[in-house]
Formats: C-alpha cells, sequence, structure tokens
C-alpha cells in the first residue's frame, strides 16, 4: 500500500522532475550540442505525456477516493520512468533507451486507458442493476417515499387568479 501510495503522488512530482533530469544528465555526461536541442524539443513532449498519463489515472474513481494507484499503473509507471532515467544518463545505448520509453510510455497510455474504461463499465453496470433493483422492487411507488400512490399530490391546473389586461394603443393607432 506504501508503494501505491507513494506513486499516486510521485506522478505529479514526475511531470517536472523527469523532463528535466535528462537536462542534468546532458551537462554531467558532456553531450553534444545537437542533443540538447533535441531535448529542448522532447522534453516538453514528455512533460505533457506525463501529465496526460497522471490526469487519466486520476479520472478513475477508485483512485481519486483510495489515494492509491493500481499495481498495473505502478508497473507501467516504473518501468517508464525507469527508462527516462536511463535516457538522461547518456550512456552508450542511449538511442536504445529513447526507444523503449516511447514504447513504455504508449503501454502505460494504453494500460490506463484499458483500466479505466474497466472501472467506468463496471460503475455504470452496477448503478443500473441498482435502478433496476429499486423499480422492481415497488412499481409505482417513489423510492425512499412512505406515501402511497394514492394520497400523494398530483399536481393540477393551476388558478393564477385575476388578471388585469392593459390595452396598448400605438400612436398612429385609432379606435
Amino acid at each position: 500500500m506504501i508503494i501505491r501510495r507513494a506513486f499516486f503522488y510521485w506522478r505529479f512530482i514526475a511531470i517536472f522532475v523527469l523532463p528535466a533530469w535528462p537536462f542534468v544528465g546532458w551537462g554531467l555526461f558532456g553531450e553534444s550540442g545537437w542533443s540538447l536541442v533535441g531535448l529542448f524539443i522532447a522534453m516538453p513532449i514528455l512533460a505533457i505525456a506525463l501529465a496526460a498519463i497522471a490526469f487519466l489515472i486520476s479520472a478513475r474513481a477508485s483512485v481519486r477516493t483510495t489515494r492509491l494507484v493500481s499495481w498495473t499503473d505502478v508497473g507501467l509507471l516504473a518501468l517508464w520512468h525507469l527508462t527516462i532515467i536511463c535516457f538522461g544518463s547518456f550512456s552508450s545505448g542511449v538511442a536504445l533507451w529513447a526507444v523503449l520509453g516511447v514504447v513504455a510510455g504508449l503501454a502505460a497510455f494504453w494500460g490506463v486507458i484499458a483500466q479505466l474504461i474497466s472501472e467506468t463499465t463496471r460503475r455504470a453496470r452496477e448503478t443500473m442493476a441498482e435502478f433496476e433493483r429499486m423499480a422492481a422492487a415497488a412499481p409505482g411507488t417513489v423510492p425512499g417515499s412512505s406515501i402511497p400512490p394514492a394520497q400523494r399530490f398530483e399536481p393540477g391546473p393551476i388558478d393564477g387568479g385575476e388578471f388585469i389586461v392593459i390595452e396598448e394603443k400605438k400612436p398612429d393607432e385609432r379606435r
């Protein structure tokens, strides 16, 4: 539970920290100027992708109520974040880490979408089953009402009382 709660908070911190790490790695490990240009293009895209995944995870009601991400989220995010950290170290396999990072990001996206659809479908089925149960329990009564249908107030025609009619005449109109 501690790990799932840690990832619940980490996913928003990661939006800022993980795109900054390759810039730090670039400075520490002395890469070329062209790689810096590539980072200026790629890291905002990475930040947007991290934010999109974080907000899609937050769209699930179970995550909002329990403040815990699922174990699937933990696995997908850990893999994706690990590839980003390895990419930022600018080791000899930097291109491989970039490709693996894109694949892991896509896997995280589709995994989160699948969980969102699954949970939303399950909750919709539960809601419809509850509506059907309430409708079948007592036809003709209002759920939660102790008043029998015959004694309930049914609105009829409303008497508005007396009306005063004021006729308007245009200046060029005669009677």
